[in-house]
């Protein structure tokens, strides 16, 4: 009776470890069948939106003719100089609410909601009557994702090449802490006409690679929810063991003067 007492419980144990793995472990269903795992991930391009800020350099066979349409900035020779002078720096345009920039010489230009190639080539054509050959370089210096939650780094997060994906975000917030909640991690998106959208991702099986948000976009929000062991340890009351513990030495107590009575 007592070998079998022992053998439920040892079976109890492993299932108990079986379940946590399943909880816990990435992509599981992954080459589950054997051979090598193959699906088609949408390329992504980053768009131009509201609030972006831009750097764009415009350059072309001659130098000169090139540097009225790249932003100057204004700064003294040397220190402690009062002279002045002026030189081509990586100075920003910011995306307003309409989606424009004020650019040098062309003026007010519509470039939200374009992809970043599509603003490119659209200033290249802009260009082509004033420089020969332009060459446009545009890059967006606030692109950032932010991961909150049960990571072990939470915060925002500035992506330099501008193409970041799901996973490269959570190695960025030093991945997801034991308590963190893999079949439900929340992303919010902002589209470009301001409607917000809320997706699930359960990381434990491979539903991530078939949706559009396995990359990315600029201000992404990747929010990791907290387990049932996580919650329970939140609402812990630090006066729950001092009222057992009275409870516990009043039912001593009362067993001792039972003793005596008797």
């Amino acid at each position: 009776m007592k070998n079998n007492f022992f053998l439920l419980l040892l079976i109890a144990f492993a299932l108990s470890g079986c379940r946590s793995q399943k909880e816990i472990s990435y992509f599981q269903n992954i080459g589950e069948n054997g051979g090598t795992f193959n699906k088609v991930i949408q390329q992504y391009e980053p768009k131009i939106t509201s609030g972006d800020m831009l750097s764009i350099v415009v350059s072309a066979i001659d130098p000169t003719a090139a540097a009225p349409f790249n932003l100057p900035i204004v700064s003294y020779a040397s220190p402690n100089s009062d002279q002045l002078y002026s030189q081509v720096t990586l100075q920003t345009y910011l995306v307003d609410k309409e989606g424009n920039i004020e650019f040098p010489v062309l003026g007010k230009l519509k470039i939200g909601g374009l992809l970043k190639s599509e603003a490119v080539a659209m200033l290249q054509k802009a260009l082509e009557p004033h420089l020969k050959k332009p060459i446009v370089n545009i890059k967006i210096t606030n692109y950032k994702v932010s991961v909150l939650g049960e990571v072990n780094r939470p915060g925002a997060f500035t992506i330099d090449n501008e193409r970041v994906t799901f996973i490269d975000a959570l190695a960025l917030a030093g991945d997801l802490t034991i308590y963190g909640k893999r079949k439900d991690v929340m992303i919010f998106r902002e589209n470009d006409n301001g409607e917000k959208t809320i997706a699930k991702i359960d990381l434990t099986t491979d539903q991530l690679f078939g949706t559009p948000y396995y990359y990315l976009q600029q201000n992404d929000i990747i929010y990791v929810e907290p387990n049932k062991t996580k919650a329970k340890q939140a609402s812990y009351n630090p006066n729950v063991p001092i009222a057992i513990s009275a409870v516990s030495t009043a039912a001593s107590i009362a067993a001792i003067i039972f003793s005596i009575v008797k």
